[in-house]
């Protein structure tokens, strides 16, 4: 009977140390990616402003946003 007991404790301590690496794991997947979305990159005020004048991204572009662009501002709308 000692040995089935062992047995058990054995199986126990393992099965908790795999939880536990499994729940620490996943919490540490869910602050990272939390800490990485909260982080925006914003330019730095003193970057001048490029426009992207490829046919590709001016096809997509609103007038507002060419507006923007054409006046050298950075643009503020999609």
């Amino acid at each position: 009977m000692n040995g089935v007991r062992k047995t058990v404790a054995a199986a126990a301590i393992a099965g908790s140390m795999l939880t536990g690496g499994v729940v620490g794991a996943v919490l540490y997947g869910v602050t990272t990616i939390g800490a990485a979305a909260a982080v925006t990159p914003t330019p730095a005020a003193n970057t001048p402003f490029v426009s992207n004048e490829t046919a590709a991204h001016e096809a997509t572009e609103s007038a507002a946003r060419e507006a923007q662009e054409n006046a050298g501002i950075r643009p503020t709308v999609p």
